[in-house]
């Protein structure tokens, strides 16, 4: 399917903010994959499709992945969250429904939320920009958006940091995903601050 023709379908389907929230992270996303050497193209594309399943029920979303047979490692966590499950849902969807074959695409929308260890630069490039595209407004949006034009690491870092103290200022769970991604990165010296820098 062309480009104009997913926009247009998921005009449809998306709420407005959603919709200019993907457009939002897909021109992001472009910038950093043209500012650390991944594909543009794809990054645009991945940025555009990434929440087409975020607006689904859970019941729907789990549908999807069944009809699919994905499995996770931390099924009952993953299979009750609708934050959680719209990316594996998303890159079932941008097969089934846009006809994207390419893996790497489908990847970057799968871990777009949770991360894992051993990103693309690609999933890197769809991760920061659903963190970080204009639209967002939050505290501490400024600074990750100030590491991201000089170090994707850092800023991967730093978004992972902020997620794990407001996932656990919540109480909520926290996927075995991005517990690792973040320990991962501490473990090969990245650090965000300045004066941790390695």
């Amino acid at each position: 399917m062309k480009l104009e023709k997913i926009e247009k379908e998921l005009e449809k389907t998306l709420s407005p903010k959603r919709f200019r929230h993907s457009a939002g992270v897909a021109e992001m996303a472009r910038h950093l994959a043209h500012l650390y050497g991944a594909s543009e193209e794809k990054a645009y594309l991945a940025g555009w499709i990434h929440d087409c399943a975020k607006e689904m029920t859970l019941s729907e979303m789990q549908h999807v992945v069944k009809k699919a047979h994905l499995t996770f490692d931390d099924a009952k966590h993953m299979l009750g969250s609708r934050a959680l499950l719209h990316g594996p849902a998303g890159s079932v969807l941008a097969k089934t429904a846009f006809g994207i074959d390419d893996e790497e695409i489908r990847g970057a929308i799968y871990y777009h939320t949770t991360g894992r260890v051993g990103m693309t630069l690609l999933e890197k490039s769809v991760f920061l920009a659903d963190y970080i595209e204009p639209n967002r407004d939050f505290p501490g949006v400024e600074k990750a958006r100030e590491l991201a034009e000089t170090s994707m690491d850092r800023a991967l870092l730093y978004c992972y940091d902020q997620t794990l103290i407001e996932l656990i200022t919540r109480g909520k769970l926290i996927h075995s995903d991005t517990i690792a991604a973040y320990n991962d990165m501490i473990r090969q010296g990245v650090r965000w601050r300045d004066e941790e820098k390695a």
